[in-house]
């Protein structure tokens, strides 16, 4: 991946709606290299998709949150339940799995305390949990979906 991919990747991640024209100009190209290489990115998979961003206040999701959860199961099929479980709620945003005391880390977008309460009783159901917290974003002081760019090998 040279500096021109990089220009586009850039490019992509601060305006996805650009024309291949408005991309290759940014990038220093022109349009048929810009798109040659677009297509390439994606062929790769380092562009998965592209998608439009939504202001999650102008959709009635006001509360941002954090659950904490422990389990004492640490199987595969467990995992797996899990998972599934959780991707079929679609107020969860993101799930990871953590290392040290806390095993999983879900991050949820809802309308309020009652949305949450809804949202935990779906949770519970999936599987088998040992421990459940959450806490509630009070402002959200840095939020972007770019990536740096500086750590491409290359």
């Amino acid at each position: 991946m040279d500096q021109i991919d990089r220009k586009i990747l850039a490019a992509l991640q601060s305006d996805a709606s650009g024309s291949v024209a408005e991309i290759a100009e940014r990038a220093g190209v022109s349009q048929t290299p810009a798109w040659r290489r677009i297509k390439r990115l994606e062929d790769e998979g380092i562009i998965r998709k592209r998608v439009a961003l939504l202001d999650p206040a102008k959709l009635n999701l006001g509360l941002t949150g954090f659950i904490l959860i422990r389990t004492a199961t640490h199987s595969e099929e467990w995992l797996q339940k899990f998972s599934e479980g959780v991707s079929r709620i679609p107020e969860v945003i993101e799930l990871h799995r953590m290392s040290g005391d806390i095993d999983y880390l879900v991050k949820f977008m809802v309308d309020s305390i009652a949305g949450y309460d809804a949202l935990y009783k779906r949770l519970i159901k999936v599987a088998n949990l040992s421990d459940v917290s959450a806490g509630f974003s009070m402002e959200c002081l840095k939020y972007t979906t770019e990536l740096p760019l500086d750590y491409v090998k290359g």
